[in-house]
């Protein structure tokens, strides 16, 4: 469904905000092949081991997977193959600066529809290690719990 700002959820790596620490996010279009879109539009897509890369002055979004699309017969697609990522040049050359330099990786947080354009989230990121991550889950379990002891009071 919909959201009131045009946008539609495809799908979401949530397991990147737990692996990773998001600095920055742009958004970026997306090149795709219609029997691509409309594998999109059934949702699926799966973003949990992509990335993405700048090569040649162009952003790539790699390791995205978007399934088949079954009606297509023959003439489908490949459904692992890299994408190209529609940036401004500016975005581009800063966000290859900011990973060349610093060590920071670019990983996509999710895909959606605005305006019925396929568009991907790319966050800028610095990996976590385990006990960071396990800090990270105890700190959002501690805050559940305290929400729902407050919610209890009231």
């Amino acid at each position: 469904m919909a959201k009131p700002d045009g946008t539609k959820l495809i799908a979401e790596n949530r397991r990147a905000r737990r692996d990773y620490e998001l600095i920055e996010r742009v958004e970026a279009g997306v090149v795709l092949t219609g029997t691509e879109v409309k594998s999109a539009r059934d949702g699926l897509v799966q973003l949990g081991q992509a990335y993405a890369d700048v090569r040649d002055g162009e952003a790539w979004l790699v390791g995205a997977s978007i399934s088949e699309y079954a009606q297509a017969g023959p003439l489908g697609h490949q459904p692992d193959r890299d994408r190209k990522l529609l940036l401004h040049r500016s975005e581009i050359d800063s966000l290859y600066g900011k990973v060349r330099e610093k060590g920071l990786t670019l990983v996509p947080t999710r895909m959606y529809f605005k305006d019925g354009r396929v568009k991907v989230e790319i966050a800028l990121a610095r990996g976590r290690e385990r006990a960071d991550k396990r800090r990270v889950v105890a700190e959002r379990d501690a805050r559940r719990d305290i929400e729902r002891a407050l919610k209890r009071r009231r």
